[in-house]
C-alpha cells in the first residue's frame, strides 16, 4: 500500500539534486573525514587543527576573536578547547588589561604538534586541490566566502589581528 505524501516525491528529488545547503553539508562532511583521517596519527581532528592554527599568532587572541574566525559561538569554542587544554596544547589566560576577557595561547607542546600537523595538512590539501582541478579551488573558496554570512569579517579578523 502506497502512502500519500503531502510533499510530492518529485520535490524530494528536486531538493536532493539542487539544494546548495545539502551539497555543502555533504562536501563538508567528506572533507572533514578526509582531513580527520590524515591527522589521526597526531590524535587531532580537522576541527582541532583549525582551532590550533587560529591560535598561531604573535599575541594571544581573545576568545571572541577566535570564535568569530571559526564561526563558532563562545560556548562551542569553550567545549572545543577543553580536550586541547587537558592535553596541554592550549592555555586559557586572563587578559592583564581586562580581567573579564580570556585570551588563548598555544603551549610549546601545542606549537610542536601544530608544526607536525602542517605538512600533513599541506599534503592533504594539495590532493584535494588536484582532485578539483585547475582554478577550481580558488573559485570555490571565493564562492564559499561570499556565501558565509560573516566570512568577510572572519577574514578581516585573521588579517588585521595576525
Amino acid at each position: 500500500m502506497s502512502k500519500s505524501l503531502l510533499v510530492p516525491f518529485a520535490t524530494t528529488v528536486l531538493v536532493r539534486d539542487n539544494c546548495l545547503c545539502l551539497h555543502v553539508q555533504r562536501a563538508a562532511r567528506a572533507l572533514a573525514r578526509r582531513f580527520d583521517e590524515a591527522l589521526r596519527p597526531l590524535d587531532i581532528t580537522n576541527g582541532q587543527f583549525s582551532l590550533l592554527m587560529s591560535l598561531n599568532r604573535p599575541e594571544p587572541p581573545s576568545m571572541s576573536m577566535v570564535a568569530s574566525l571559526l564561526a563558532m559561538d563562545r560556548t562551542t569554542l569553550t567545549a572545543a578547547l577543553k580536550p586541547l587544554e587537558r592535553r596541554g596544547l592550549v592555555d586559557v589566560l586572563v587578559d592583564p588589561e581586562d580581567r573579564r576577557l580570556r585570551r588563548l595561547r598555544l603551549t610549546a607542546e601545542g606549537e610542536r604538534l601544530l608544526a607536525r600537523a602542517v605538512p600533513i595538512w599541506k599534503e592533504t590539501h594539495a590532493e584535494v586541490d588536484a582532485q578539483l582541478g585547475a582554478n577550481v579551488p580558488d573559485r570555490l573558496r571565493a564562492d564559499l566566502l561570499a556565501l558565509a554570512q560573516d566570512g568577510t569579517r572572519a577574514a578581516e579578523v585573521l588579517c588585521v589581528e595576525a
